[in-house]
């Protein structure tokens, strides 16, 4: 038995990897791959069948697939974006769960209301890995991506708490489904979820700040989705939510307290990790297609599945339109001089803190504070400016509506005495499926249509010098001009001064090897001084990210080649 998992483990590997290579070759989103070669699979001779507990999946796999998402998500593009990522993944969720449920359990009154419910709430979620990958890779706006991916995080929050609400239901052997208690389900989970998530968070950061050890550090960030989960889920939270949380606080929180060598270890462990439990996922899927509809064929016919998956993946076309043409027109039709209104009151406030005159340091550092805040809203201002959400981005957002993890995990979860739930699970299966084949396989032709207007390499590069000059200036202004500085009370060598002085901002790079070419006893003042502005230029890094006038990848740009130049400088 173990030589045979071995066996099929390292097969699951290969396919795996080749469907990867395949999709990078042909532009075919892997995810369809791998459930077309799973399908395949299943039906070789001699194959083994494999069940794989549906706990298994909510419990293993989902929190590290959150947690790695999340922890790249920036905290900068959620925040722009919380309204319509909040409206998509938890008002359209909850609408979209009760909806499907009414319609199905009146066309198939066989199937109880809440089974209905359940049926609806676990095909609500939309899952973004093969979203994302096509918008990569045809240039999707990033704000776009942004929406994508922060719905698919929160949205299996949403879902698992309906989930579960229309279990109980069908536990306590009723049809009655409450919508208030739903909702007080969903406002325990959130709440439950934030305090959990951001402690564990936090606390991991704080730890792993201290220990400094990236073998240490790694093994720890394998742990926190766990950390995170479970204790959310023992108090009835939603642990999903609370593995999110978690990997938000870490990924806004790292930038400063973990090391570049940290930061690099985890993004490539965690990318790792990722692609092989996404792929598993995928390729499982399809392998467990066939045996799913052995199982229904005693309760359902063909007639029956199929009149039922197709106007379930009606309803979420619809219903999903439908969702984001109320926000569409709100932004359509809202008041034209909103942006105008919100400046001239930015700018009023502005002159009223430019006319304060602080007495003390406290009045002091509440008025910087204050002009960080109002320079946060006007960066938020210009952002809705320059990368407005046009229709186009809506009819995309519309057509990005595959299902995948969550939805073939969950399902699976509806007790199996339940009647009619073979016939559910394998609708569910189907419509995950079809979705990823009918959006995934006509997703990049939308795209194409839409001939989005990608940012020139030009302007990135722009911007990436604007923000260094930036940063440059505000750790000059911090640590004062190089003829000033000392290491150990002692003045900087004039040689040292002059090597450094011309390559601090502008030429940073091309100086690490001067400075490893400098004479011995001047090379360690130089890696002191050009640690020591390096870091400065981080903080203001942060400060600058904080407010936002620049684009997150003009930020992750930024904070990479630090990344590279604190390695280079941290003395072998």
């Amino acid at each position: 038995m173990d030589h045979q998992f071995v066996l099929v483990a390292g097969a699951g590997l290969a396919i795996m990897i080749t469907a990867s290579v395949f999709a990078r070759r042909t532009g075919v989103a892997a995810p369809l791959l791998l459930v077309a070669l799973g399908i395949g699979a299943s039906y070789l001779p001699s194959t083994p069948e494999i069940h794989i507990a549906p706990e298994l999946i909510l419990a293993g796999v989902l929190p590290p697939l959150l947690y790695s998402s999340a922890v790249q998500l920036p905290v900068l593009d959620v925040r722009r974006n919380l309204s319509l990522i909040s409206w998509l993944s938890i008002v359209m969720v909850i609408v979209s769960a009760l909806a499907i449920g009414a319609v199905v359990h009146a066309l198939f009154p066989s199937i109880s209301f809440a089974l209905a419910t359940a049926l609806g709430a676990v095909v609500s979620p939309t899952d973004a890995v093969a979203a994302t990958a096509i918008g990569h890779r045809v240039g999707l706006p990033p704000r776009v991506m942004t929406v994508l991916e922060g719905e698919s995080l929160v949205n299996d929050a949403s879902a698992l708490v309906v989930l579960r609400t229309a279990i109980a239901a069908i536990a306590a052997t009723t049809a009655g489904f409450h919508l208030g208690h739903t909702l007080l389900d969903f406002a325990w989970a959130v709440v439950g979820a934030v305090l959990i998530g951001g402690a564990v968070g936090w606390l991991t950061v704080l730890l792993r700040q201290r220990l400094d050890d990236p073998v240490l550090n790694t093994t720890i960030s394998f742990a926190i989705p766990f950390l995170a989960y479970f204790p959310a889920e023992e108090v009835h939270a939603s642990g999903v939510l609370a593995v999110v949380l978690a990997g938000l606080v870490t990924g806004s929180l790292g930038g400063k307290r973990f090391s570049a060598r940290d930061r690099a270890t985890q993004a490539t462990t965690w990318t790792t990790i990722s692609f092989i439990l996404e792929s598993a996922v995928f390729l499982a899927m399809g392998y467990q297609l066939p045996e799913l509809v052995d199982a229904a064929r005693a309760e359902t016919t063909i007639g029956e599945i199929t009149g039922l998956v197709l106007i379930v993946v009606a309803l979420l076309v619809v219903l999903r339109f439908l969702g984001l043409l109320w926000p569409a027109l709100v932004g359509r039709f809202g008041p034209l001089d909103r942006a105008d209104q919100l400046r001239a009151r930015l700018d009023a406030a502005s002159g009223r803190l430019d006319s304060m005159s602080p007495s003390g340091e406290r009045e002091e550092n509440r008025l910087a504070w204050a002009r960080k805040r109002l320079a946060r809203s006007q960066a938020d201002v210009d952002f809705e400016e320059r990368e407005p959400i046009t229709a186009r981005d809506f009819l995309v957002l519309g057509w990005a509506g595959m299902r995948g993890v969550v939805t073939v995990a969950a399902v699976q979860t509806i007790p199996g005495d339940t009647p009619h739930v073979a016939t559910v699970v394998l609708a569910a299966f189907l419509v995950a499926l079809i979705t990823l084949v009918l959006f995934g396989l006509t997703l990049p032709m939308v795209i194409a249509r839409m001939k989005f207007e990608a940012e020139s390499a030009e302007d990135k590069r722009d911007s990436v010098h604007a923000l260094m000059r930036r940063v440059g200036a505000a750790a000059i202004d911090a640590l004062g001009p190089l003829e000033e500085q000392t290491v150990d009370g002692a003045p900087l060598d004039p040689e040292v001064v002059r090597t450094l002085k011309d390559r601090i901002v502008p030429g940073l790079v091309s100086g690490s090897q001067q400075a490893r070419d400098a004479r011995p006893d001047n090379r360690d003042q130089m890696f002191v001084i050009t640690r020591r502005y390096l870091d400065a230029m981080r903080d203001a890094l942060i400060t600058e990210r904080s407010i936002g006038a620049y684009s997150s990848e003009t930020y992750r740009q930024l904070e990479a080649l630090f990344d590279t130049l604190e390695q280079r400088f941290t003395p072998a």
